[in-house]
């Protein structure tokens, strides 16, 4: 099947985890990636604060959100919880949506950046990156919640 690539945008890319979120960024032509400081998670409302102010700074004009699906492809417990939370932050931030299944992204993260074991939030921000990678490349293209 052929893969169209998405319009490139100003896109803010989310590792959902359960007590940080990783992030990442690129630039409205998508041409460069940045690793952004990842939040430690509390509340939505706390995490929604931090992620409107980030959103606002960046010009971001959507979300990709990383869905670790397992090896066949089907969605898992934290999948469930991603979407959910992707969902609520589309909706909550007016923003669209795009899934990348993150299967192995923190691994290969690690790899590439010599992070594994990593507890700071930096493997899950360079998770983050390689999904928005991932996106620019293949996409799919954002879509509303």
């Amino acid at each position: 099947m052929l893969k169209i690539r998405p319009q490139p945008k100003s896109i803010i890319s989310i590792d959902v985890g359960r007590k940080r979120i990783g992030l990442a960024g690129c630039d409205p032509f998508g041409i460069t990636i940045k690793k952004l400081p990842p939040i430690i998670r509390k509340e939505f409302s706390e995490d929604l604060k931090i992620l409107k102010v980030l959103c606002h700074k960046r010009k971001a004009e959507g979300l990709i959100i990383g869905l670790p699906l397992d090896e066949s492809g089907r969605l898992t417990k934290q999948a469930i919880y991603s979407e959910k939370y992707g969902r609520k932050l589309s909706k909550a931030l007016c923003l669209p949506i795009a899934w990348v299944n993150e299967h192995s992204s923190t691994w290969a993260a690690g790899e590439l950046y010599g992070l594994h074991g990593d507890r700071s939030g930096q493997l899950d921000s360079a998770a983050a990156a390689l999904l928005l990678e991932q996106w620019l490349h293949e996409g799919p293209e954002l879509r509303p919640v």
